[in-house]
C-alpha cells in the first residue's frame, strides 16, 4: 500500500518546525501507526539520515506514552484507541497521512513528535496519592467496599495519562484526566482521608496550567481508556464539596 506521509520535524523546543513529506510505497495494512514510523526510520537510518523522534513504550495500549496526532486527531481515526493499536487498515491506497505532536499549550514540543507532558504529572503530585502509615499491610477483609463501587473506581483508574483528552479539547482542558483521578480516589477507602485537600490542590493546579472545560465532549471520544464524560463533573463536584466542608476535610 502506498502512502504519503506529512511528518512533523522540529529540532528543539525553541526551533521552528515544519512538515516533511515522506513517500512510503510498501506500507502494510496490519502495521500500527508506530510500526509505520519504525519502518520510515529504519529506511532513514539506512540512508544515514536523521530519524523522526516519537515516544513509545509498552505498545500494548497501557502506558499512554505513544500520544501523537494523526490527521489532526489524537492517536488516530479509531475511536478510543491509542496510536500503538491504530492499524493502517483504515487507510486507502494513496492516502495522505499527517503525523504531528499532541497540540496543546500545556504540552511544549521537545523534538519532532515528542512533547513534555509533565503538566499532567504536576496535577498528580498535588493529590494523586494516599497517605498511610508504613508497616504491615492491613487485611483486605477489613476494608469494606462493595462490588459496584469497586468497579466504578477501577473504571476511572483506567486512565493512562496519555494527554489525548487535552489535545482534543479546543480549550486545552484536562478535566477528564483530573476528574478520573478524583473519582477513583474518592471511592476508595484509603483515598477518602484526604478527599477535600486533594480536590482543592489538584483543581487549583489544573486551572493554573490548563484551559477551561466547556463540555465539548471531544475528550471522551478519543480517550483510549474509555473514561466517561461524566468524570468531568467530578472536578466541580469535588472542589465544591471541599469548599463547603472546609479545610479540615
Amino acid at each position: 500500500m502506498k502512502l504519503t506521509l506529512e511528518i512533523w520535524r522540529q529540532a528543539g523546543p525553541t526551533q521552528e518546525g515544519a512538515f516533511e513529506t515522506v513517500q512510503v510505497p510498501d506500507a502494510v495494512p496490519q502495521m500500527s501507526i508506530l510500526e509505520l514510523l519504525d519502518h520510515v526510520n529504519n529506511r532513514l537510518v539506512g540512508e544515514n539520515k536523521e530519524p523522526f523522534m516519537f515516544a513509545s513504550d509498552c505498545r500494548e495500549g497501557i502506558c499512554g506514552t505513544c500520544g501523537l496526532m494523526v490527521n489532526g486527531r489524537p492517536h488516530g481515526p479509531g475511536q478510543n484507541t491509542p496510536a500503538c493499536q491504530q492499524r493502517l487498515v483504515g487507510f486507502s491506497e494513496g492516502d495522505v497521512v499527517k503525523l504531528e505532536p499532541l497540540r496543546s499549550a500545556a504540552f511544549p514540543v521537545i523534538k519532532d513528535m515528542v512533547v513534555d507532558r509533565s503538566a499532567l504529572d504536576r496535577v498528580m503530585e498535588k493529590g494523586g496519592y494516599v497517605s498511610i502509615n508504613a508497616g504491615t499491610a492491613p487485611d483486605a477483609d477489613t476494608l469494606h467496599l462493595n462490588h459496584e463501587v469497586a468497579e466504578l473506581a477501577l473504571d476511572h483508574a483506567a486512565c493512562i495519562g496519555c494527554g489525548a483528552c487535552v489535545a482534543a479539547c479546543p480549550n486545552g482542558a484536562a478535566h477528564l484526566f483530573t476528574g478520573a483521578k478524583l473519582v477513583h480516589l474518592s471511592l476508595m477507602p484509603l483515598g477518602k482521608e484526604e478527599r477535600g485537600k486533594r480536590a482543592r490542590h489538584m483543581v487549583d493546579d489544573l486551572e493554573t496550567n490548563f484551559g477551561h472545560c466547556s463540555l465539548f465532549g471531544e475528550c471522551a471520544d478519543v480517550c483510549p481508556a474509555g473514561i466517561p464524560l461524566t468524570a468531568v463533573a467530578a472536578v466541580t463536584k469535588e472542589r465544591a464539596r471541599a469548599a463547603f466542608r472546609g479545610k479540615d476535610d
